[in-house]
């Protein structure tokens, strides 16, 4: 086999287990001695690590789960690989943080990890869709419903770009985020969506609740 097919193999399979870090489910156990897949939603990601262990433990799960992405989507320039997309070792890193083989297949909803690919091959993009994605929170106060907002505009942003394979790659990312939020969407509809301590949405709720 060619020594550059090997080094490519040998780099997804490192892009995969980047993204397979399941860095809420670690930082819970070793530091507050909590299974965050027993506690909220279950989920291990960014919302729930916040929900769950705090402001502090959910930015840090944040930043590691952008880092796992970016990382990933950096491996081909590190190497100097050049036939093959950066963004295919981003998206192997999304699907290992999806289906991490640390937590039996199971995992996140790939929104911080995509946001990390994005960082790495756009970063402008990345700093755009950061900016809707904390509007967002800001007016609704919630993190899910920012997450689906923020992909369905910077997938609109970056069919502009003319960059073929992002775009399709951010169509599809999109669609799967809001199938992971399903279950968001469903709380959304019935007003009963966990909100962050902060934002217009749960000044408003709040407000309903004392009338």
């Amino acid at each position: 086999m060619n020594s550059n097919i090997e080094q490519i193999i040998i780099l997804l399979v490192v892009a995969y287990l980047l993204g397979s870090i399941p860095s809420g489910v670690w930082i819970g156990k070793v530091f507050f001695h909590v299974d965050i897949r027993r506690h909220g939603s279950g989920n291990i990601g960014t919302t729930n690590t916040y929900r769950v262990l705090g402001p502090i433990a959910g930015s840090i799960v944040m930043a590691l789960d952008i880092s796992k992405g970016a990382l990933a989507t950096l491996l081909p320039t590190f190497f100097h690989i050049t036939t093959i997309s950066p963004l295919v070792f981003g998206l192997m890193a999304i699907l290992g943080h999806t289906f991490s083989i640390f937590d039996k297949f199971k995992g996140g909803k790939a929104v911080a990890t995509s946001a990390g690919m994005l960082l790495a091959y756009k970063p402008v993009l990345f700093f755009v869709a950061a900016g809707i994605w904390i509007l967002v929170i800001l007016l609704t106060s919630m993190v899910s419903l920012a997450s689906m907002i923020g992909f369905t505009l910077i997938t609109i942003v970056i069919f502009f770009t003319h960059d073929v394979f992002l775009s399709i790659l951010a169509a599809i990312l999109t669609v799967f985020i809001f199938y992971r939020h399903r279950s968001n969407i469903s709380r959304i509809r019935n007003g009963t969506e966990s909100m962050v301590p902060f934002g217009l949405g749960n000044m408003i709720r709040n407000k309903k609740k004392s009338n």
